[in-house]
């Protein structure tokens, strides 16, 4: 066994921990010491490392002091508890289970009821007075250490219950009798040997040994990796291993098992939300193996157990500080609590309960900021199922569950994991039905659009997941018969639903709906468009909800936000999102259309006279769309980037082109245009045009293209200040590699400007900046800012020329494996990449500003919008992001989130 250092301490009682040591026990096992520091009833038990899972990970054996360790804990247990491990006549036995940092949601493995064995249930069943109950625990045993420490093949024991129901003539496992399930367990041993080659191992110890290094293995399974990646969760951090003594929910209708929440997780609403199941173990409840009740159902069914798990809950949330996560266990009517997180909720919830919870006082308005994130934000911007038209245009109600996760879903019918992901790969849009789901089904939910089960509640492993994934779900349709071996489902007036028929569900209200229903805007961003108040008595409390945070975030942030904008549509929209500028203005999108006939001129161009007259043609349309764009955006800064991409995209396609030609000479019908068109398009043929002839590049070989660009700009300024408007043009020069290429341009531009000035009388403060998107430019920052009174970082050109990578390419060709492989946690494209772009940015602004204090700095690329970029943004220091118009609420409350975190603080 591998050396580590000395008196490095891998175990811990649950006495010793407390919440805040989630690092090293895990958020399960740091959350058990903590319940058990409040004076909760929690079982007794100790919690192995996640310094010890590492040390397994990185060299295949567990640490050579670990065994020891165990032991003197689980003496400890045995002394405390007055019996021993698999005890022959009356046995101490322990559940293992996983329980990392962050919670991952059936992702790794858990073993119940260690320590049954041939000899100890009989000894089980004579101290319990219930013989059921003992062979029952040990069938769940081999059942589970089956599957998730052997790796047999989980249906062969379902398979295997199904038969003995059938044989009996019953529906649901509590019907089984012990003679019944004993003859199950002799199955499942028989199962065991023929899969693995071995028996199922009696002895305790062994079979303890074997499920921890089990769940150490589970680390590192498909499923947690995929849902590691999902989640952005690192890879490195290992998992606890939480050793517990049992308690029993399978002892008859006086016990039972349930998950509790403090508020619905759904809606945010206060109340008693939850699943109970009589005569359970806490897997029945998570898998929705079978329905449960109401959680308020137990206040009839057990009214002390019930008051107590109320104050427990009650004292759980008020010490939270938030939405508590519960699993209890009753075993003869004794309440045990075995596990409370901060609980997993919806978009929707997270703002209503983050307010709520500065209403009660808990929580101040900066701590509010930090319980909802940009991600959920953009969730509750989805638009949602018009109730008024459902029923209509061929769609139909077809069956109700519970709402497990909201959202407005519609797709293909699919029965089947890989199914889902093999058609979403192909384009279509899926969901995935289930009688309920496994870990196993994670590839198939984050294929698929919603999810949709028969079996389960609010806390079933379908809705957990969806609910931490934001995907919609729709849980428990019993009225729904769902056949996965046929690839259908039945309802209850005898319609069946085929794979690859479209369905809608509805994960606010549960319904189902054969077809496509339509959808209509999210109030939330009716409310962002300026239609909906938030003061109004009637408004929605969603709304209000998000007005607040909104509210809280504009007072904390620091950074600006601006949209990227082409038009005044656009501009206006962006405006009532609350934009506070352009940050981007492409004008290449202003050449389309009618106009790209006059880019073609000015590109065909051979004399001065033809260019000029082309030029003079474009001037006033370029003038009339600054007009409109410094009209919607009065009193507030427009970032105008002068042409940027190749002329050849201006020009029609070189193969569609050639083909024109040829037919064209064929039939002696040549057209002297196209010919000179299709000398262009080969002239201006290049191998790797994001590096070619755009940009700057442009404007320095072609004459007179920025300049008419930028007296554009200026006579339109000029044009708004004499209506008496308040315009604030920036103009933007693209794809600066060194700074004599900015002060050519500039000193040009300058130029223009003063022309335009004596022309109109009028005084015209326009700024001169330039995007920063090439390496050279980032290295040599502090010479660019001579030049330029704005830098704004062009972070998806930045990425693809600091990475080599064209990003239209690699996207589609490997992309996939590199974040299948951990390469990338996430795809440079979508979040800023710190250690290499965010490097060169950062270098870039230090530089800038040792050259020019009072330089603007902003970024215009996509990242402007992405949650975890802007707070990469806030952090070195610039002064907005831009962002398309629909994510300017998310950069909004991302800005002051990382306000609100770094209180205040920034590089500067």
């Amino acid at each position: 066994m591998p050396e580590t250092k000395d008196r490095q301490k891998f175990v811990y009682d649950f006495t010793e921990g407390n919440k805040d040591l989630k690092d090293l026990l895990g958020g399960k096992g740091a959350n058990l010491a903590e319940m058990t520091n409040l004076g909760l009833p929690v079982p007794p038990g100790f919690t192995i490392t996640t310094e010890a899972c590492k040390v397994y990970l990185e060299s295949g054996e567990a640490p050579a002091a670990l065994r020891d360790e165990v032991s003197a804990h689980l003496d400890a247990l045995e002394q405390r508890m007055g019996k021993k491990l698999g005890q022959a006549d009356d046995p101490l036995l322990v559940s293992v289970r996983s329980g990392a940092k962050f919670s991952m949601p059936g992702m790794m493995d858990t073993v119940l009821n260690i320590g049954l064995s041939d000899r100890s249930v009989t000894g089980l069943a004579a101290q319990a007075g219930n013989e059921r109950f003992a062979w029952d625990s040990y069938r769940r045993l081999i059942q589970m250490f089956g599957k998730t420490v052997l790796g047999v093949d989980g249906d062969l024991f379902e398979e295997a219950i199904e038969e003995a129901k059938q044989a009996k003539g019953v529906r649901v496992d509590v019907d089984l009798d012990a003679g019944d399930l004993r003859r199950l367990v002799e199955r499942f041993k028989d199962i065991v040997a023929k899969e693995t080659g071995r028996d199922f191992p009696q002895d305790p110890r062994e079979q303890m040994d074997l499920a921890i290094r089990a769940v150490f293995d589970s680390w590192n399974g498909e499923r947690a990796k995929l849902y590691r990646r999902q989640e952005r969760i690192p890879g490195d951090l290992g998992t606890a291993v939480n050793i517990c003594s049992m308690v029993f929910g399978n002892l008859g209708p006086d016990s039972g098992t349930g998950v509790a929440f403090t508020r619905d997780p759904a809606s945010g609403h206060q109340g008693v939300y939850g699943d109970y199941l009589q005569n359970a173990q806490g897997e029945d409840v998570v898998a929705g193996i079978r329905n449960t009740v109401p959680l308020a159902e137990l206040e009839q069914l057990d009214k002390a157990s019930y008051d107590q798990l109320m104050q427990i809950m009650e004292t759980l949330e008020t010490h939270y500080k938030d939405l508590c996560d519960i699993e209890f266990t009753i075993e003869r009517g004794k309440l045990w609590m075995l596990q409370t997180r901060v609980g997993k909720r919806t978009a929707g919830a997270a703002f209503r309960i983050a307010t709520q919870l500065v209403d009660q006082g808990l929580i101040d308005e900066a701590e509010a900021l930090q319980r909802v994130t940009g991600a959920q934000l953009a969730q509750l911007m989805f638009p949602r199922f018009d109730e008024s038209a459902a029923g209509k245009d061929g769609s139909r109600k077809i069956g109700r569950g519970i709402a497990a996760s909201p959202g407005a879903a519609v797709g293909k019918a699919v029965f089947d994991s890989y199914t889902a992901v093999k058609w979403s790969r192909s384009g279509e849009k899926v969901i995935l039905i289930r009688r309920e789901t496994n870990p196993d089904d994670l590839n198939g939910m984050i294929a698929a659009e919603g999810i949709l089960t028969s079996r389960g509640g609010k806390t079933s492993h379908a809705a957990v997941v969806a609910r931490g994934m934001g995907k919609t779900c729709v849980c428990g349709a019993e009225e729904l018969e769902v056949d996965t071996k046929r690839r259908c489902l039945t309802t209850a007036d005898g319609t069946v639903v085929e794979e690859g028929d479209v369905i809608s569900i509805d994960g606010s209200s549960g319904k189902v709906y054969l077809g496509e229903v339509p959808v209509v805007p999210s109030p939330v961003v009716e409310y962002f468009e300026g239609r909906v108040d938030p003061a109004a008595d009637d408004a929605d409390e969603l709304v209000k909800a998000v007005h607040r945070i909104m509210s809280y975030a504009d007072g904390e942030r620091r950074l600006r936000v601006r949209a990227n904008a082409d038009n005044a549509e656009d501009a206006a929209r962006a405006r009532r999102f609350g934009a506070q500028g352009i940050g981007l203005c492409r004008t290449e999108h202003m050449f389309l259309g009618e106009r790209r006939e006059l880019v073609e001129r000015l590109i065909l161009a051979d004399t001065d006279e033809e260019r000029g007259s082309a030029l003079e043609a474009l001037l006033p349309l370029q003038k009339g769309d600054f007009v409109e764009l410094f009209e919607a955006m009065d009193g507030l800064p427009v970032t105008v980037r002068l042409l940027d991409p190749p002329l050849h995209e201006f020009l029609p396609d070189i193969t569609e082109l050639s083909v024109r030609v040829a037919l064209a000479e064929a039939r002696r019908d040549a057209n002297e245009n196209d010919l000179r068109l299709l000398q262009a398009v080969h002239r201006l043929h290049e191998q790797n045009p994001m590096l070619g002839l755009r940009g700057v590049r442009l404007g320095l070989v072609i004459p007179g293209l920025f300049t008419m660009q930028v007296r554009a700009i200026a006579e339109a300024a000029a044009e708004r200040i004499a209506a008496g408007g308040d315009p604030r043009a920036e103009i933007m020069i693209p794809l600066v590699g060194t700074v004599q290429e900015l002060e050519i341009v500039r000193e040009d531009a300058e130029q223009v400007i003063d022309e335009v000035r004596r022309a109109t009388g009028t005084e015209l403060d326009l700024a001169l900046g330039t995007m920063i998107e090439l390496p050279r430019a980032a290295l040599t920052a502090g010479q660019i800012a001579e030049a330029a009174e704005f830098f704004s970082f062009g972070t998806n050109d930045l990425t693809q020329t600091v990475w080599g990578f064209s990003r239209d390419d690699v996207e589609a060709s490997f992309f996939t494996a590199y974040l299948e492989k951990g390469i990338f946690g996430v795809s440079p494209f979508e979040t800023i990449d710190r250690d290499g772009v965010g490097s060169l940015v950062r270098n870039a602004v230090q530089a800038g500003r040792a050259t020019r204090p009072d330089l603007k700095l902003g970024v215009c690329g996509e990242h402007g919008g992405d949650p975890e970029s802007v707070h990469f943004f806030h952090e070195v220091g610039l002064d907005y992001v831009s962002c398309s118009p629909f994510r300017i609420p998310v950069a909004r409350l991302e800005a002051g989130r990382a306000a609100a975190a770094s209180a205040g603080s920034d590089s500067r």
